[in-house]
């Protein structure tokens, strides 16, 4: 038992470590030493509890994007309430945060990354992007049953322009991430053609 406590403490912080030198490095500082550096450890504990630094880098970028399972939840609770732009624009923002933001291009700068996280699951190769697409599509798709989004609405075209533009937003953060005016403004215009634009009971335009 105390191993196992200890084993998952050291994976914790060491992630926790990566996730800081990512943020303030960028992918291409982020290396075994950096992290253990970071980390106040011996460079042996990552090897020790990992295979080798793409087997640790797999594990960090899925244990990240699985954090985006929440957020995604969130969204698809706001189906029906206040108004579809609005609640994109809102997730969007949590949903490419900094973190997630970090890992896109560390994903993108890897490939032997890229290749294990195909293998470990689908849509691994595009990590985080994949989990931002699957929340704003299931969202859609929730919103389009209420009515309030168009009967032949396109829900993949929809929702690739509003992650794919999401992304370029995000994509450049200095001197700051987009205001959410900018946020919103994208999302209004994807969605210009497929928001009902009757207000259902309760609810608010568009």
């Amino acid at each position: 038992m105390p191993t196992g406590v200890h084993l998952r403490d050291a994976r914790q912080q060491l992630f926790d470590a990566a996730e800081r030198v990512l943020l303030r490095d960028g992918p291409n500082g982020l290396t075994s030493r950096a992290v253990t550096d970071e980390a106040g450890c011996a460079k042996g504990v990552l090897h020790r509890h990992f295979a080798d630094f793409d087997a640790f880098l797999t594990e960090l970028v899925l244990d990240r994007a699985a954090q985006l399972d929440a957020q995604a939840r969130a969204l698809r609770e706001t189906a029906g309430t206040g108004t579809v732009a609005d609640n994109l624009t809102d997730a969007l923002t949590a949903l490419f945060g900094p973190v997630p933001v970090a890992i896109i291009p560390l994903i993108t700068f890897r490939d032997e990354l890229r290749t294990r996280l195909r293998r470990a699951t689908p849509g691994g190769g595009i990590a985080v992007l994949s989990q931002v697409a699957t929340a704003v599509s299931a969202y859609l798709s929730d919103e389009r049953a209420t009515g309030r989004i168009a009967a032949d609405a396109d829900i993949d075209s929809l929702t690739l322009s509003l992650v794919g533009g999401g992304h370029l937003l995000f994509a450049d953060r200095d001197p700051g991430p987009p205001t959410t005016e900018t946020v919103n403004k994208l999302v209004t215009a994807v969605l210009a053609d497929v928001v009902q634009r009757r207000p259902g009971p309760g609810t608010e335009r568009g």
